[in-house]
């Protein structure tokens, strides 16, 4: 299954996956709108992460198997058997943040729901990839499991 992969020596820190996630993700899908004017503001699902030497984005890794399915009180955190996306159901989440516990790569943050990566669900190419200015972001499928 496709999957972001960061590739750590092209990342320049721009921060501009984070800017194009929280647009994909905002109700304008307009750039300025969406990072300055929108209420509530849209969440970025992928985070940059180190300085401009070194540093990457971050997103959800869609595991194989993942612990904050297995961990969500409510059943709203569920895995697309056949996509192999993670996802949260908004309606059913509780905000208690188990599922923010248990990830082994810390890529849920919380606001009234959980708030993950969804990889743009319905488009070809995630946000954050099609934006990505020196292609540091790859959607591929490198097989074999992500845990």
């Amino acid at each position: 299954m496709k999957r972001v992969y960061a590739k750590e020596e092209l990342c320049l820190n721009c921060r501009l996956c984070e800017v194009y996630c929280k647009t994909a993700h905002s109700a304008s899908k307009d750039v300025l709108k969406a990072n300055k004017y929108e209420t509530p503001a849209p969440v970025s699902r992928v985070t940059v992460y180190g300085d401009k030497l070194r540093s990457a984005a971050v997103n959800c890794r869609h595991c194989e198997n993942p612990k904050c399915v297995q961990a969500c009180i409510t059943g709203a955190m569920t895995k697309d058997p056949a996509t192999g996306i993670v996802a949260v159901d908004e309606h059913k989440c509780i905000g208690c943040m188990t599922c923010l516990a248990v990830c082994p790569y810390g890529c849920i943050t919380t606001g009234r729901f959980a708030i993950k990566c969804d990889l743009c669900r319905g488009e070809t190419e995630p946000a954050c990839v099609k934006n990505c200015p020196n292609r540091a972001l790859v959607y591929t499928d490198l097989g074999g499991a992500q845990e």
